[in-house]
């Protein structure tokens, strides 16, 4: 058995939270492995949503235009009656603002999503390893030893940190003895993308609302010709997913005979849970995505809570192997599992009111209101009014660069770097230092707020500073005269001042 030498990062599983990892961990120059126990990509669109947050998240990363010129968005949900009538209901969905430029949720299946992130890896240099199974591994004291099943036999691999990114049933998970605490939700359901003719594709097409015996939706796939077909079934025994059975189900389930499945690209049933691992974290070993939480397909949460547990990583793995204290990756549980304990009972809400037929997305399924208020990473010394605190997520800004052109301010937080944003500062408050960007706004500054966008979203006052982190979310709020503590924050994350000497000429 081969034994060599491997990179500082061993990701188990290339769905869309190992891939964004992976993604994260190529841009900051941290190496990795990532392998994929099946021979070719995922060909479904389990998840197909993607939500305001997580397309933030995609622009920071580079892939977002890709995704937006792939996908589209929703078409209105077209709900059809008994007496063979339809109402449309259009989503409900505000404008874009200054500080949200994002509030539409994208569509965009699975398949399609996770093929552009292989691409955006490629760019930077990575790649998935499909066909390649992890077959168990040991923690030592500095590290992992796992023991890897690839094309050429088995080998061992020695990382520093382990990432289970291996799914809902998740075998390092079920290695570490983590429980995954739960339960099933009482209902059954298949999905299938399959090729169909006759209904158009400006509608999302839903027959037997409320009744979850015969409930049925078929949602035209953005990005692709094909069709999603979801629908109710029976709580125990085999299910039939063939094209014959398929029309079948549909003919009964819509009262037409002019629908026609013509093929099936990827079909699955499920049971729904709602389950959330009891850790996140044991020693050197890391769950995200599935692995760590499982929701019901309502709500759309599933795939974005997933993208969002690898983005909070990654920058803290980064920080720890470049030096940063150790604890710094305790936040990771620290944050995310909170937020997958409310997505879990966000989507369970939205499910029983399917179940009613009075199901209703709004903004708290956008996850632009997720925060991490009770962070240690969270340090607000001065006190402050609540238009925008510590935790919060960090809005956007249009700006005036000093040379005319117009500026974003998620232009200056896009990187693998934290942000400290002065507004109308007189005296500089930190030293600049590797990994931490330093702009001013206002007046004689590099940067103009002229419509007042950036002091309307954070309520800063002349002289304060904004410290944003890596994933977009703001850490501390200072005033001038605490250049002290913001030092000792810094340190804390592990972004130290060094004073090289100047090179002198004898």
């Amino acid at each position: 058995m081969e034994e060599r030498s491997q990179p500082a990062v061993l990701i188990c599983g290339a769905g869309a939270a190992g891939l964004t990892l992976a993604v994260d961990l190529a841009r900051r120059g941290v190496p990795f492995r990532l392998i994929e126990k099946l021979e070719r990509p995922f060909a479904g669109s389990r998840g197909k949503g993607i939500q305001p947050r997580s397309q933030e998240v995609f622009e920071d990363l580079g892939v977002l235009d890709r995704l937006v010129a792939m996908g589209g968005t929703y078409p209105p949900p077209r709900k059809y009656h008994d007496d063979g009538t339809h109402t449309d209901e259009p989503f409900e969905v505000e404008p874009p603002t200054p500080s949200e430029p994002y509030h539409i949720p994208l569509m965009l299946p699975q398949f399609l999503t996770e093929r552009l992130l292989r691409e955006r890896l490629a760019e930077l240099g990575g790649r998935v390893e499909f066909g390649f199974e992890l077959l168990g591994f040991e923690q030592e004291r500095d590290g992992v030893v796992a023991r890897i099943l690839g094309l050429q036999g088995e080998e061992l691999v020695r990382v520093q940190y382990l990432i289970a990114a291996d799914g809902g049933r998740s075998s390092i998970r079920n290695a570490l003895g983590i429980d995954f605490l739960g339960k099933t939700l009482g209902a059954r359901a298949m999905v299938a993308d399959v090729d169909l003719v006759g209904l158009n594709r400006d509608a999302w097409h839903q027959y037997n609302s409320g009744d979850m015996r015969r409930l049925m939706s078929l949602c035209p796939l953005a990005g692709t010709d094909l069709f999603q077909i979801q629908a109710a079934i029976p709580p125990e025994g085999d299910v039939d997913l063939s094209i014959d059975a398929l029309n079948a189900m549909v003919v009964e389930r819509s009262g037409r005979d002019d629908i026609h499945v013509q093929s099936v690209s990827w079909a699955s049933a499920y049971t729904m849970s709602a389950r959330l691992a009891d850790r996140y974290r044991v020693d050197r070993i890391f769950l995200i995505g599935d692995a760590a939480h499982v929701h019901p397909p309502t709500g759309g949460q599933g795939l974005n809570t997933s993208v969002q547990d690898a983005y909070n990583l990654g920058w803290k793995l980064a920080a720890v192997l470049g030096g940063a204290p150790d604890k710094l990756l305790d936040t990771y549980e620290e944050e995310r599992r909170p937020v997958a304990e409310e997505m879990l009972g966000l989507s369970t809400r939205l499910l029983e009111a399917q179940k009613r037929g009075s199901m209703r997305r709004g903004r708290e399924v956008h996850q632009l209101d997720i925060g991490y208020p009770e962070s240690a990473l969270t340090f607000e010394p001065s006190s402050r009014s609540a238009i925008l605190l510590p935790g919060d997520r960090a809005p956007d800004a249009p700006l005036r660069g000093a040379a005319g052109c117009p500026r974003r301010l998620f232009d200056l937080f896009t990187g693998a770097h934290w942000s400290l944003i002065g507004y109308e500062t007189t005296h500089e408050i930190a030293a600049p230092r590797s990994d931490l960007h330093i702009h001013h706004v206002g007046a004689r500054h590099e940067l103009s707020d002229d419509g007042g966008h950036l002091r309307d979203a954070y309520g800063l006052a002349p002289g304060e500073w904004v410290l944003v982190r890596p994933d977009g979310y703001v850490g501390a709020i200072f005033g001038s005269d605490e250049g002290g503590a913001l030092e000792t924050y810094l340190k804390k994350v592990g972004l130290v001042f060094v004073d090289r000497p100047s090179s002198t000429s004898a």
